[in-house]
């Protein structure tokens, strides 16, 4: 893309970003993230690009999930590990429930900036700018926190290249053996509330075991013992995405080097703002929320803007509705996608429209809530002829308490027990692994249907 500079975002208007008071200090910390190597590498994106193109076909199902926000001070080795070897369950129970591979895009090493609904918050009277992530300002709720500091940044990068580093050494060193995953998962069903996912998990393990008897394990094949597993975050603070862009020298393209996958939220999907502007120019592929207030006229404009060779892989619309919301919105933005012929990846994030306050005050989720919207998610793309290619899901490995219900039962009374998130509730270990299950029978009811629609 000749016409196009990583720079050219600077042009356009701006939103949900900060404003930064010292100038010569953000220039400095733009300069020296300028100098430091990517975090992730071309090669690598375009891979995930093609595993996207094979999603967007139906021959594979995108797992994406991980922290609402990224902590610096929640950073530790076995908080990612246990959020990777959720993940690592999940993954092998939709891969048995849909019979294709499952891509693994983890919200981790980047997932620092978020978007807030106000640009400022009032407690006890007072008012001050709102907390937009680690990466900009703190959650502590005085005037110094608040202050966006550009020097954080440098902090975000050197916590993003420790994650990913670790990650990939889970990802090829035998952590993420088959054999080891399904252990841990046979754990969770031995629990007497998750007893009715029991006979799933004796299936994959036959499975498993009848590959054993063959000789394939994870000393004889590779792939049985490593995964590829990317990482993703929304591309808000664009300061810090730009100073990471490299030209790629095979390619003669732009990589954002911040993460493998990017997306634009539904509060920055402006089609002449920066935020689109930036990831029109880079080669990753790129995701883009579509909640109730997006028009088929503005995502047409936007898929033209962001895939204009309608290119496979490249660009992922991750609905965002509400239970009960979704009937009324994903029928026209699916017709819209069919009249233009276009390749789109289809992601269900079914978090985003679920919030509610608790009776106690806490921000939460109900588990219900989260599956009706991934069932109608499902039963619609069925019904217009479409294919449901994912899920997206702010979860974590912790044993947090912060969306309500699951086999476990979280009740609005537990949420003040473990509520760790500095912005939105989260799915814990069990709910997330809960919600593999039931999305693996949909996948299942799913490809029978095809394979009998094909017989017939």
């Amino acid at each position: 893309m000749t016409e196009w500079t990583k720079s050219d975002w600077r042009n356009k208007p701006r939103v949900q970003m900060p404003d930064y008071t010292d100038d010569a200090a953000l220039a400095e910390v733009e300069g020296r993230l300028s100098s430091y190597p990517p975090l992730v590498f071309a090669g690598e994106a375009r891979r995930l690009k093609s595993e996207l193109a094979a999603v967007s076909r139906g021959e594979a199902f995108l797992l994406q999930g991980g922290d609402c926000a990224e902590s610096f001070a929640d950073f530790n080795a076995d908080h990612i590990r246990d959020t990777f070897k959720v993940m690592l369950q999940m993954a092998m129970v939709l891969t048995y429930g849909a019979k294709v591979p499952t891509v693994k895009v983890g919200r981790m090493a980047g997932q620092f900036a978020k978007p807030r609904s106000a640009p400022t918050e009032t407690v006890d009277g007072t008012e001050l700018p709102s907390y937009r992530g680690d990466i900009i300002n703190e959650l502590d709720f005085t005037e110094a926190a608040r202050i966006p500091d550009p020097a954080k940044m440098l902090r975000a990068y050197t916590q993003a290249a420790g994650t990913l580093n670790l990650l990939r050494a889970f990802s090829t060193g035998g952590f993420a053996d088959v054999h080891r995953v399904h252990q841990w998962t046979l754990g969770f069903t031995d629990r007497d509330e998750a007893q009715k996912y029991r006979d799933l998990a004796n299936r994959i393990g036959d499975a498993l075991d009848f590959m054993n008897a063959a000789g394939l394990n994870g000393d004889t094949n590779h792939e049985l013992a490593t995964v590829d597993f990317y990482t993703s975050h929304e591309a808000l603070l664009l300061e810090y995405e730009e100073a990471l862009t490299r030209l790629d020298s095979t390619s003669g393209q732009w990589l954002a080097g911040s993460g493998h996958f990017l997306w634009i939220g539904d509060r920055t999907r402006q089609p002449d703002g920066a935020h689109v502007e930036f990831l029109r120019g880079v080669q990753n592929p790129i995701g883009l929320k579509c909640g109730p207030t997006m028009t088929t006229g503005h995502l047409k404009a936007l898929m033209a803007k962001l895939n204009p060779e309608n290119e496979a892989g490249r660009l992922t619309l991750i609905a965002r509705f509400g239970a009960g919301s979704v009937g009324e919105h994903l029928p026209r933005l699916i017709k819209a996608v069919q009249e233009e012929g276009a390749n789109v990846v289809w992601s269900c994030d079914p978090m985003h429209g679920n919030t509610i306050k608790s009776s106690t005050g806490y921000k939460t989720r109900p588990f219900d809530s989260v599956l009706r919207e991934v069932k109608e998610f499902f039963a619609i793309h069925n019904a217009e002829g479409s294919i449901p290619g994912g899920v997206h899901f702010e979860m974590t490995g912790d044993d947090v308490t912060e969306c309500t219900g699951g086999v476990r039962a979280v009740t609005e009374e537990d949420l003040s027990d473990r509520y760790h998130t500095a912005c939105d509730p989260r799915l814990n270990a069990s709910q997330s692994l809960e919600l593999a299950f039931l999305v693996a029978e949909e996948l299942s009811v799913r490809r029978q249907s095809v394979s009998d629609a094909a017989a017939g």
